[in-house]
């Protein structure tokens, strides 16, 4: 295989293009170009591919493309080579196979086609999901079962084969896992400064925290965080957080029971400071509250928020400590009567 796919790399696609035209009699031979192929072509697949030719005019049958592409393309479809696409995409990829199948690459294994897609990206190309500022709780639904949740201004990807090799993403932003378990194939997230590694678990990730290290939070199961260089890791267990980055590492148990409440949607205090709630407040609805007198951030809070409008937030706020609001833009400004 390795020998096919530099003789795969030693031409542009144009050359390929050339080359296919040159072997199926519809151009002139270009010698350097022929030879230089011949240099590589160990299986003489030059003369295999116009004994076909040959063998095919004897019989006066013209060759079907059609036909053999489509009979190539089930099998890749068959061996999980390739996902069925489009039909722009599919008369796109028939394109290259007819490169492949110029020079009699198609003769020697199914694999080989399979690396030369791969090479060129059709099995390993990038999908990305963003959440936006005004999105949250975004749901991406990966191949092997798994769930990934986005919070506002987040970035998910993985590649379109994820889960027949490994099971590697990357994320930029905040996100809930749930991962299916899979001991042979651990899931893997690129997190920039910091790299966690699970095998079936849930738990919360933030790549890039007040401290410009990637957080972790697990709520179930098992967690490896390491640094990027791999050379220092730890391990959390349910409740824990660990912090990560490449200066230091530490964990501890998580005290804050609102920590995944951009996921839930609820919200718990017991006594808390407005203050806490405003920050709380901000991370899970996007509201900016802004208390015009400090005072008034030192007020208890003892009320479950659940699922609740933002004008309805403020009002109840206001309600319960006498106080009135006005809005600029998207900032709510708190004042005392």
């Amino acid at each position: 295989m390795n020998n096919e796919m530099k003789n795969i790399e030693r031409f542009t696609d144009k050359e390929w293009e050339e080359l296919a035209s040159i072997l199926s009699d519809e151009k002139n031979e270009h010698p350097e170009l022929i030879d230089r192929f011949n240099e590589g072509d160990k299986g003489n697949s030059a003369k295999q591919w116009k004994d076909l030719r040959n063998m095919n005019s004897n019989s006066n049958e013209e060759i079907n493309v059609d036909r053999a592409w489509n009979n190539v393309h089930s099998r890749l479809i068959q061996n999980n080579l390739v996902e069925a696409e489009s039909p722009a995409l599919i008369r796109f990829m028939r394109g290259t196979f007819l490169k492949i199948a110029a020079v009699a690459l198609v003769l020697v294994s199914l694999g080989t086609i399979g690396i030369y897609m791969n090479k060129a990206g059709y099995l390993s190309r990038q999908i990305s999901v963003v959440a936006a500022n005004d999105q949250k709780n975004v749901l991406v639904s990966l191949p092997d079962g798994s769930k990934v949740y986005l919070n506002r201004n987040s970035e998910f990807t993985y590649k379109s084969n994820f889960g027949k090799t490994g099971r590697d993403v990357k994320l930029k932003g905040e996100a809930f896992f749930e991962i299916t378990p899979d001991a042979a194939k651990p899931f893997i997230i690129d997190a920039g400064k910091a790299k966690v590694r699970v095998v079936g678990t849930t738990f919360n990730v933030i790549t890039n925290n007040n401290e410009s290290a990637v957080e972790v939070f697990v709520k179930t199961g098992k967690v490896l965080v390491s640094d990027e260089s791999g050379s220092q890791s730890i391990q959390l267990d349910p409740g824990y957080v660990g912090v990560m980055n490449s200066n230091k590492s530490d964990k501890k148990v998580n005290n804050d029971p609102n920590y995944i409440s951009w996921k839930t949607n609820y919200l718990y205090y017991d006594g808390q400071q407005l203050s806490v709630v405003f920050n709380d407040l901000k991370r899970v609805y996007n509201m900016d509250i802004v208390a015009d007198d400090a005072s008034i951030l030192e007020n208890p809070w003892s009320s479950p928020i659940v699922n609740l409008q933002e004008e309805t937030i403020i009002q109840v706020i206001c309600n319960t400590f006498n106080l009135s609001c006005t809005k600029d833009g998207d900032v709510y400004h708190l004042s005392k009567k």
